[in-house]
């Protein structure tokens, strides 16, 4: 799993954004999208978006590089402030001091964490960029990792999205994090078998795990991430297990893994381990709870119908199963398995691309191939032909879509699964051409299942799986909404457009047809033609979840003006909805 690499990055070049740019256009992409466009607090003027805050009437102004339908602009240089009859550069720490002012007076509420999480992201972009950037090699696994450790900048639509656990060791992060291509061994344990905690999918799930070593006899094998092992290696409950001989301590595996862009995910090239991190990464701590590990394995059983359908309908996508989980259930003072281990050193094993790759092409994040900057080889600029005009976009645009859309519309309409097809969960299978020739979708934390499909299903699990597995039919909607036509398909067309400026109304205009062409062979369901005649998207307020600290799974959402509205008296709608954002 060797990856070659290219020079670090120098600030503002190779066209990259310094550090403090590139977190102040990320705090006004948030701030524009949850608070400023809807309130009416901004406007695009002579080529800036300007915005006046309250509670002091600051006025706030970027040059916009390119202006977006969807009102996710693309700016460019630092934030000025206007002070004194003349506009001024202001740093980052300012802005986000100018941001905390606006939300505590927006909101009635102060938070405390966020100049520190800003500022946490800050030195991640920065540390980031330092380091050489990953330039893959001629074979799709190296060109595959490569995708995974590019995300240099993180989510544009987070307000700290490179942010991790105040007081995180930062070697520990530098010797585990995909952006520095960390590739090491995880450590072993073996536990007694009466001392397991394990599911199954199916005969053979947790091969993965038991092929990373030799169990003495009566114990099974039990994967730890280094990191976490060094996190929880002291807990009490544990030091007494290795004592008595319930828990031994094998070392390291003679197998490397590498680090995925969600950090905890490691691979091997053949399989997937999703470990638990008891380390905060943006909103999260990233541990696998008692009901994620469960449920994982549950959607795997319940999704092997639903995807052979899928797969007959739709050939060229798939959907990475999760056949098996791994952890360990020692004892605490009152007898029950300790829950801090249960779930510390659980395990969920996913399986690999081998299989799940269409014959010749390479599998890419879709994160990556989307990404606003050319931080890795995977990004779009570099699969399209060099120069690549309106044609040559327009045509990798449909059949990205015609790959993407439809199987995850009916896994909603027909099955009532409810995928999460954001774009870090999409890979991108393109071939040697760099056209795309297969989707996967990847990580069933994020899949859900409506209620009045699966009533049956869910009532056979327990409670606690069966809620954190459950949306109603509204919560369905609009995750599926957000996470496919807002966060997916809004960024990736972006990316496009940035490759041909002025293509963007007929890049809105194919995922217009694609609706209806899926609507007239699959029956036009009643939300697909609310999409068609208008209706706003959902896009989900990373800012105000994290500002009220609320859980992700309770995030909020504003509406978009929707580029997908037909075609006015004066033209295409998308012509019109960047002045109609405001």
């Amino acid at each position: 799993m060797t990856t070659a690499y290219v020079p670090p990055a120098t600030a503002g070049g190779r066209g990259l954004p310094s550090p403090g740019d590139a977190v102040s256009h990320t705090l006004l992409n948030c701030l524009l999208r949850e608070v400023a466009a809807p309130r009416r607090w901004a406007a695009l003027s002579s080529g800036h978006l300007v915005l006046r805050l309250p509670p002091d009437g600051t006025w706030l102004r970027v040059a916009v590089r390119r202006v977006s339908a969807l009102g996710a602009h693309r700016f460019a240089g630092p934030v000025c402030r206007y002070a004194a009859g003349r506009w001024t550069p202001i740093s980052w720490e300012a802005l986000a001091g100018h941001t905390h002012a606006a939300l505590t007076a927006h909101t009635g509420v102060s938070n405390d964490e966020f100049p520190g999480q800003v500022a946490a992201s800050h030195d991640a972009v920065a540390a980031a960029l330092a380091l050489p950037r990953p330039a893959g090699g001629p074979d799709p696994r190296s060109r595959y990792l490569a995708s995974e450790r590019s995300l240099v900048f993180g989510h544009r639509f987070h307000p700290a999205p490179k942010a991790r656990e105040a007081g995180t060791d930062s070697g520990a992060w530098e010797a585990y994090a995909p952006e520095t291509g960390a590739v090491f061994p995880v450590r072993l344990l073996a536990v007694r078998e009466a001392l397991v905690a394990e599911e199954r999918a199916e005969p053979g799930g947790t091969a993965p795990l038991d092929a990373l070593g030799q169990a003495p006899a009566g114990y099974r094998l039990l994967p730890v991430h280094p990191w976490q092992y060094e996190l929880l290696h002291r807990h009490p409950v544990l030091r007494t297990a290795l004592q008595r001989g319930d828990v031994r301590d094998l070392g390291v595996t003679g197998t490397r893994f590498a680090a995925t862009a969600s950090v905890r995910t490691l691979y091997d090239g053949d399989s997937f381990l999703k470990f638990s991190l008891n380390v905060r990464i943006t909103n999260c701590l990233r541990k696998n709870a008692v009901y994620e590990l469960q449920g994982a394995v549950a959607l795997t059983r319940l999704l092997e119908p639903v995807a052979a359908d899928l797969t007959a309908r739709f050939p060229g996508h798939a959907i990475l199963r999760e056949p098996a989980f791994r952890s360990v259930a020692l004892p605490g003072t009152d007898g029950t398995p300790d829950p801090d281990l249960l779930e510390g050193f659980g395990v969920i094993v996913r399986e690999g691309l081998a299989g799940r790759t269409p014959p010749g092409a390479t599998a890419l994040l879709a994160a990556a191939v989307a990404d606003e900057y050319p931080t890795g080889p995977a990004h779009i600029s570099r699969l399209l032909p060099r120069d690549a005009g309106p044609a040559a976009v327009l045509h990798w645009w449909q059949a990205y879509l015609g790959l993407l859309v439809p199987p995850v519309l009916a896994a909603w309409a027909d099955h009532g699964v409810v995928l999460e097809p954001h774009l870090q969960n999409v890979l991108v299978c393109v071939g040697g051409d760099g056209m795309p020739a297969g989707v996967l979708f990847r990580d069933l934390e994020g899949t859900k299942l409506l209620r009045d499909h699966h009533a049956e299903a869910l009532d056979t699990l327990p409670r606690q799986v069966a809620e954190p597995l459950t949306y109603d039919s509204e919560q369905g909607w609009t995750r599926l909404a957000y996470c496919l036509f807002v966060n997916n398909i809004g960024d990736m067309l972006a990316a496009l457009a940035d490759v041909s400026p002025g293509v963007e109304p007929e890049l809105w205009s194919a995922v217009r047809r694609t609706l209806a062409a899926y609507g007239a062979r699959h029956g036009r369901h009643p939300r697909i033609a609310a999409l068609l005649a208008g209706e706003a998207l959902p896009a989900k307020a990373n800012l105000l979840t994290r500002w009220r600290r609320a859980a992700d799974s309770q995030a909020a959402y504003v509406r978009l003006p929707s580029p997908l509205a037909p075609a006015g008296p004066q033209g295409a709608a998308a012509d019109g909805a960047a002045g109609a954002a405001w």
